[in-house]
């Protein structure tokens, strides 16, 4: 692996890929990413990143590829970042450029999403992260960062390798505060928290901010319900969280600009859900525990019948 200067290739370059693969570039990192959608705007003319953290600036890639396929040589990080939804095979997207030496990082939402990739590259290190940023694309090729901008770091399942630290000291270094984990997965129920609470329920009835799922004390109330389930799933999968998660996370929310969550925003824009992965495979683990979820098995259910009416409008 280069030392001064390692290669990384972000598969699944949206709004967080582009942002943190700037953040690494800027760092004298050489950064190539694999993009579909803004193809064509990003190999013109790069990302136009909006963002009071890094300051506005373009960033232009190393090499912008419309498909793995087309990468030349291993990187020395994969940096996985496209969401997790029903029918995408994460390891076979991904294999064209793996090579023997190749860190795997997964900067993606969900519970219980390492495995898969674990097993299909049992002889790569892998990295898990889980990322506190408010980002979104506003248009082809634009990236609008509105509120925080850091990560946790970690060897899946456990522990901390210098792979790991050089990839932290690059986001640092970059100004994404990248902080590292002996125990990634506890701190990926964490961050479960909240997102298996306030994703589904910002598309309940539309499209609602952080600002209008809390405007209540009622609905404060709701919100802690549910985000209580998800505490009482992580303890009986063998992760007890910090009592004052909840009130830590709530006063967080309070605290940001109304933000649109990423499912809120995926819902306006006519993209696939990622209601498995953040939502669906906590509810699963809760049920294989025998944990009782009444918030969470009702928010799940209506999301999935929100899903479904929402794919049979499309047809």
């Amino acid at each position: 692996m280069s030392t001064h200067s390692p290669s990384i290739l972000i598969v699944g370059a949206g709004a967080v890929g582009a942002l943190f693969g700037s953040a690494l570039a800027r760092q004298g990192a050489q950064v190539s990413v694999v993009c579909r959608s803004d193809y064509e705007q990003v190999k013109r003319d790069g990302y136009r990143i909006r963002s009071s953290l890094l300051g506005d600036h373009v960033f232009r890639p190393n090499a912008v590829l419309r498909d793995v396929t087309e990468n030349t040589s291993p990187p020395d990080y994969l940096i996985l970042a496209v969401k997790i939804l029903p029918g995408i095979d994460r390891a076979a997207l991904i294999r064209p450029a793996v090579g023997p030496r190749t860190v795997i990082v997964l900067i993606e939402n969900g519970i219980d999403i390492e495995e898969e990739i674990a097993q299909a590259f049992p002889q790569n290190e892998l990295l898990s992260s889980v990322a506190f940023v408010g980002v979104g694309r506003t248009g082809p090729g634009e990236v609008h960062h509105q509120s925080l901008g850091s990560m946790v770091l970690g060897r899946y399942p456990s522990g901390i390798t210098p792979a790991a630290q050089q990839l932290a000291a690059l986001f640092e270094a970059g100004k994404i505060g990248c902080k590292l984990h002996e125990r990634i997965v506890t701190v990926r129920w964490q961050k479960a928290v909240w997102n298996a609470s306030f994703n589904p329920i910002s598309i309940m009835g539309g499209v609602l901010d952080t600002t209008m799922m809390l405007r209540t004390p009622q609905d404060q109330a709701f919100i802690r319900r549910a985000m209580q389930e998800v505490c009482d799933i992580a303890a009986a999968a063998g992760h007890p969280l910090p009592a004052q998660v909840i009130d830590q996370l709530i006063a967080s929310t309070l605290g940001m600009p109304a933000y649109k969550t990423s499912m809120a925003q995926d819902f306006e824009s006519g993209r696939p859900l990622e209601i498995e992965a953040i939502l669906g495979n906590a509810v699963r683990v809760g049920r294989k525990h025998e944990v009782a979820m009444p918030v969470l098995e009702t928010v799940y259910a209506l999301a999935k019948m929100i899903e479904g009416g929402k794919g049979a409008a499309a047809k």
